[in-house]
């Protein structure tokens, strides 16, 4: 069984779920909030500590149309931040409408943004677990 880390990557806030490849299932952990505009590598990296990751999964944000996002870069950048700094293999994955999907998942509880986006982690993470069985 090996355990992944999802990333919900956002320029101020970013959702963490984290998964196994038995069930290829997830759950949402957390959501960090930037500090100066950076990820908090500091709690990043205690997250990669507590659940030792073999493999950490990025949300790349997709249009409709197919093309990326314009936050797209950034989203990548922060994926070979993440590699650089762990030594991790990172799987970008389309995100494409996970926000919403969370939202509606959540319904009523969905008033805390904080939620939706770890829940969206869990939705990344568990894409890229399905499309890899």
């Amino acid at each position: 069984m090996a355990t992944l880390l999802g990333f919900d990557f956002g320029p101020r806030k970013i959702g963490i779920a984290v998964g196994q490849t038995i069930t290829a299932s997830a759950s949402p952990l957390t959501t960090l909030r930037s500090r100066d505009q950076r990820p908090d590598w500091d709690a990043i990296a205690d997250l990669i500590r507590e659940w030792r990751p073999t493999a950490l999964v990025v949300g790349l944000p997709y249009n409709m149309d197919d093309t990326e996002a314009e936050w797209a870069a950034a989203a990548k950048r922060f994926a070979r931040q993440l590699h650089g700094r762990f030594g991790l293999a990172v799987h970008l994955v389309d995100e494409r409408l996970t926000s919403l999907e969370a939202r509606r998942q959540l319904g009523r509880a969905a008033t805390s943004l904080a939620i939706v986006d770890a829940m969206a982690a869990r939705l990344i993470l568990e894409t890229w677990l399905c499309e890899q069985a």
